[in-house]
């Protein structure tokens, strides 16, 4: 390397930032994918809140109630979004479990 003789400027070089990410991959515009339970006349309360809990990251019994009594007051409720093969996994685990389950939507 050779050195820069006293007084020569130095160019600068812009430093890369790197924004810590706020939410998880697949978050990004036009790759939410929303996963919507609606209301039916056939489940229960208590099926449909230990179901979510049961398939749905982050959701327990008690969160899985006031989503539960969303769907029911709304008619629907996304229950999750995010990647499209996480919502294409999660959709089919919910309706595997009998709920009545919106087609997938991007958003």
């Amino acid at each position: 390397m050779k050195a820069s003789p006293i007084g020569a400027k130095l160019a600068a070089v812009p430093a890369t930032i790197e924004e810590r990410r706020t939410s998880g991959p697949g978050s990004g515009i036009g790759d939410h994918w929303r996963v919507i339970v609606r209301d039916d006349n056939h489940n229960t309360f208590d099926h449909v809140a230990h179901t979510l809990a049961r398939f749905i990251p982050g959701v327990d019994v008690g969160r899985g109630y006031s989503i539960a009594d969303a769907i029911h007051n709304s008619g629907q409720a996304i229950v999750w979004a995010g990647a499209q093969e996480l919502a294409e996994h999660y959709w089919e685990q919910l309706r595997d479990a009998r709920l009545t389950m919106a087609p997938l939507e991007q958003g």
